[in-house]
């Protein structure tokens, strides 16, 4: 199904093979030497592909799919169209994406150093490294081994980036130290200036912005996001965590293991998100705030205060989820009251 001119596809693999490669159970009386080709949605998947159940809200596309095989839970079983491979599992979406990396893994890139790069005589290039046209790679630099920094980014002085980690084309990187596998997309910004001003009617004076950008292994950082550096204490990014595109996130924010930020999120100065917090687009967070491990923000929520571990919470300014849904109740009754006095 991917357009095999940007994407190289491996396999065919068994259903054998895919079991026991994601941990899934293969049905009773399914041939465990069948092959399947690709990976594919289940509205266009056909005999030779595999695809996955994870939302019941597609159970009617699952049962007329013409997918050869399907991740799924096994109380959906009964639901399957005759002819269809089942792979059980209580996670097939996690199981899917699994697939999906098995059939298109990621390739180490070619090494190779663009002759229009422009590399400082004390950077440390490691192995296998590969830097394409218009980089710029300053003063101490240090990359480590099977790294790809993209066309015109630029690694400002004394950066450090680890093994196996990959540089979007047009990104900026400053005062930063970047973890072994981290994936940083085009045109992110890190380690510029924190917005910092002492204010006064005489005029705003700047804060020196004295700290750094620490990014732990395995981070995803999407496309536009800026990153600031700290004031004092570093900004960081805990290992694991995935940030989506146009993020921004302000200086000495500590960002825990494995969040997830999604898109246009917002977050103040100083604000501490713990462990497997999930924020929703379009979040905005004030300055100084503690997020508990474990949280879940509403998209476009408005977080004024600080959030228990585990709790869920919408609506601006944030509150309990029952709550939220209870004001948003309220306010439709008060406006159909309204209609119904003003007709």
């Amino acid at each position: 199904m991917a357009d095999p001119r940007f994407f190289t596809r491996q396999g065919p693999f068994t259903l054998a093979v895919l079991a026991e490669y994601t941990g899934c159970r293969l049905a009773d009386g399914m041939d465990p030497e069948r092959h399947v080709s690709d990976v594919a949605p289940l509205d266009r998947a056909d005999a030779e592909h595999v695809s996955f159940l994870d939302n019941p809200k597609y159970v009617d596309t699952f049962r007329a799919s013409r997918a050869g095989a399907c991740f799924v839970r096994e109380r959906y079983a009964e639901l399957a169209p005759a002819g269809m491979a089942l792979l059980f599992s209580e996670d097939p979406y996690r199981c899917y994406a699994l697939t999906a990396q098995r059939f298109y893994p990621v390739h180490a890139p070619g090494e190779g150093i663009a002759s229009s790069a422009v590399i400082d005589s004390t950077a440390k290039i490691g192995k296998g490294c590969r830097i394409e046209h218009g980089a710029v790679i300053g003063a101490h630099v240090e990359i480590g081994e099977r790294c790809s920094i993209g066309a015109n980014a630029v690694l400002h002085e004394g950066v450090r980036v680890g093994n196996d980690s990959h540089v979007g084309a047009l990104s900026s990187i400053s005062h930063c130290y970047i973890g072994n596998r981290v994936i940083i997309h085009r045109g992110v910004h890190i380690g510029q200036d924190g917005f910092g001003f002492a204010m006064s009617r005489e005029g705003h004076v700047k804060v020196p912005q004295l700290g750094r950008v620490m990014i732990d292994d395995d981070v995803e950082i999407g496309a536009g996001t800026c990153i600031d550096r700290g004031t004092g204490p570093d900004t960081h990014i805990g290992a694991g965590s995935k940030i989506d595109n146009l993020v921004q996130i302000g200086h000495n924010v500590q960002v825990g293991r494995n969040a997830v930020i999604v898109a246009q999120t917002g977050i103040a100065g100083s604000t501490r998100i713990g462990d497997g917090a999930v924020l929703g687009g379009q979040v905005g967070v004030s300055g100084h705030v503690k997020i508990g491990p474990g949280v879940k923000l509403a998209a476009k929520s408005g977080v004024m205060g600080d959030i228990p571990a585990g709790a869920s919470y919408g609506g601006s300014p944030a509150v309990p989820v029952k709550d939220w849904h209870r004001q948003t109740i309220a306010l439709a009754r008060m406006a159909r009251m309204r209609r119904s006095n003003e007709e």
